[in-house]
C-alpha cells in the first residue's frame, strides 16, 4: 500500500480524490495547503504528493523543495503549455490538467509510484553493492584495500596517467576498470592491451594504426587500439615488456596527444587517458636500460600499488563468497556454502597467485560439488604450484608422456612444464600449448619468463 498526501484547497474535489485513491488502495492524507501539508506531516514519508498548482498562501509546486526524494505530481485547470514547462523546471515527475478522467488519474498516479519503487529499489541497491564491493568489485576491507579504494576515488575524475604495480592476480585490470567508471570519460571506450600478448612485430601495428602500404600485407589502412579508445581510457597491461619503439610512440603520445600510425606521415589528435599496469620491478628496468626513464617517469604521474593476498587474509572469507556466487553465476549453478574447515583452509592458504588462485579454486570447487557443501578437498589447495595458473591436466599429462623419465613422472610441476613446453612449442603455437596445458595464454608467458623459457616460433 503505497502513502499519497493530496494537497487541494477545494473540499470537493479533495473528498473525491481520497475516496477515487483508497478504491485503488492507496492510505491517503489530505491538506489544504503547502503551510497546512508541512505543519501536519513528516513529507519525507510520503510514496507520493498529489498537488494543486494554485494553493492558498503558496503555489503548489512550493512543496517539491520540501520533500526531497518524493515525487510531485501538479494538478491545475489552468492547462498552459508554459504552466506544466515551470511545474517540470521545479521538480514536479508530471502535470495533469482538471478536469480529468478518473482512470486517466489512477494510470498516471500508478505510473509514477512504479517509477518511484525501482528508483528507491535502485539506489538502495547501489548503496548495498558500494558498501560490499567499494570500487567497481574489488572487495576489502583491510587497511591496505581500503587505501586503494581512496586513492582510486580521489584519482578517478582527474585526467592524469596511472600506474598500478602489483603481483600477477592481484587484480590490476579491475583498478583500470574502477578508474574509467569512476571518470568523466565512463561513457567512452575502455581498451585493454596485453602488451605481453601481443607478438613484437606487430606491437606497434596494433596500438598505433598503420597507413595502407606500410608494410607487406598492409592492403588497407589500420587504426589502431589507441585510437579506438579516443574519448576514453586505455589500459596497457604488462607495461614493462613493451619494445623499445613501442615505447617511443607512447612518449609521443602521452607528451603530444598525438599519435601517428606506422607509415603515415601526420599525426593524429587522440584523447585518451593511460592507465599502465605491470608486476614488474621499473626501476631496476629503467637501470638496465630496458625500459625509457623519461617514459616511466610519464606513467607514474599517480602510483597505486596492489597488496598479494597474503597481506590482507582478513580480506579472504568475504573475497571468497563474493567469488564462490561469481562462479556460481558463471557455470549456471546455485551458490553452495563454504564448509567450516574449507573456510580455514582458504584463510590459511598462502596464495602465491592471488585473487586469481582464489577465484579459480573456487571455480573448480563449484564445478566439481555434488551437493550444496564446498569441501576442502574441493579446493585441491595441496599442490603449491596451483597458484602459478596451470596443473597437470588429463590431456596435457596424456600428450607428454613421451618426455617423462623412465622414472616416471617428473621431479616437480615446473619441470614437466618446462619439458612439455620445451618439447611441443616447435609444432604447437601459444594458444594451442596453453589449452593443452590448461592455462591462459598470459599465463603461459609469464610462466615461461619464470623459467626463462624463450619462444621459439614467431
Amino acid at each position: 500500500m503505497s502513502r499519497i498526501l493530496v494537497i487541494e484547497d477545494e473540499p470537493i474535489i479533495r473528498t473525491e480524490l481520497r475516496r477515487l485513491l483508497v478504491r485503488a488502495g492507496h492510505d491517503v492524507s489530505e491538506a489544504g495547503s503547502v503551510h497546512e501539508a508541512a505543519g501536519d506531516y513528516p513529507l519525507d514519508s510520503f510514496d507520493l504528493v498529489l498537488s494543486d498548482l494554485r494553493l492558498p498562501g503558496a503555489p503548489g509546486t512550493d512543496i517539491i523543495a520540501l520533500c526531497p526524494g518524493v515525487p510531485v505530481l501538479i494538478m491545475t485547470s489552468y492547462a498552459t503549455v508554459k504552466s506544466a514547462v515551470d511545474a517540470m523546471k521545479l521538480g514536479a515527475v508530471d502535470y495533469i490538467a482538471k478536469p480529468f478522467d478518473h482512470d486517466e488519474l489512477l494510470m498516471q498516479v500508478e505510473r509514477v509510484l512504479r517509477e518511484g519503487l525501482l528508483t528507491r529499489r535502485s539506489a538502495a541497491l547501489q548503496r548495498e553493492v558500494e558498501q560490499a564491493h567499494p570500487v567497481s568489485g574489488m572487495v576489502g576491507s583491510s587497511p591496505a584495500m581500503r587505501e586503494v579504494f581512496e586513492r582510486v576515488r580521489k584519482v578517478a575524475p582527474s585526467p592524469a596517467t596511472v600506474l598500478v604495480l602489483g603481483e600477477s592476480g592481484t587484480g590490476k585490470e579491475l583498478v583500470a576498470r574502477a578508474l574509467h567508471a569512476q571518470s568523466p570519460r565512463a561513457e567512452g571506450p575502455l581498451v585493454a592491451v596485453n602488451c605481453a600478448a601481443i607478438p613484437e612485430g606487430l606491437l606497434e601495428s596494433e596500438l598505433f594504426g598503420h597507413e595502407k602500404g606500410a608494410f607487406t600485407g598492409a592492403q588497407a589502412a589500420h587504426p589502431g587500439l589507441v585510437e579506438a579508445a579516443h574519448g576514453g581510457t586505455l589500459f596497457l597491461d604488462e607495461i614493462g615488456e613493451l619494445p623499445a619503439p613501442a615505447q617511443a610512440r607512447l612518449l609521443r603520445m602521452l607528451q603530444d596527444g598525438e599519435v601517428r600510425r606506422v607509415g603515415a606521415t601526420r599525426p593524429r589528435k587522440v584523447d585518451v587517458r593511460i592507465v599502465a599496469a605491470t608486476h614488474r620491478d621499473l626501476p631496476r628496468r629503467v637501470q638496465e636500460g630496458t625500459f625509457r626513464q623519461d617514459l616511466y617517469f610519464r606513467l607514474r604521474v599517480v602510483e597505486i600499488r596492489l597488496p598479494p593476498l597474503r597481506e590482507r587474509p582478513e580480506d579472504v572469507p568475504a573475497l571468497a563468497l563474493h567469488l564462490l556466487e561469481k562462479a556460481s553465476r558463471k557455470v549456471g549453478r546455485p551458490t553452495p556454502s563454504l564448509a567450516p574447515d574449507a573456510m580455514t583452509a582458504l584463510t590459511s592458504h598462502p596464495w602465491p597467485g592471488n585473487v586469481r588462485e582464489l577465484e579459480n579454486a573456487l571455480e573448480r570447487a563449484v564445478i566439481l560439488a555434488d551437493g550444496p557443501v564446498v569441501t576442502t578437498g574441493l579446493l585441491a589447495l595441496e599442490l603449491p604450484e596451483a597458484a602459478d595458473g596451470f596443473g597437470p591436466p588429463a590431456e596435457a599429462a596424456d600428450a607428454g608422456g613421451a618426455e617423462e623419465s623412465s622414472s616416471g613422472s617428473p621431479d616437480s610441476m615446473e619441470e614437466y612444464f618446462r619439458r612439455f613446453v620445451i618439447e611441443h612449442q616447435e609444432h604447437m603455437g601459444e594458444t594451442e600449448l596453453a589449452k593443452r596445458l590448461g592455462i591462459s595464454r598470459k599465463a603461459l608467458w609469464e610462466k615461461r619468463q619464470k623459467l626463462g623459457i624463450p619462444r621459439t616460433r614467431a
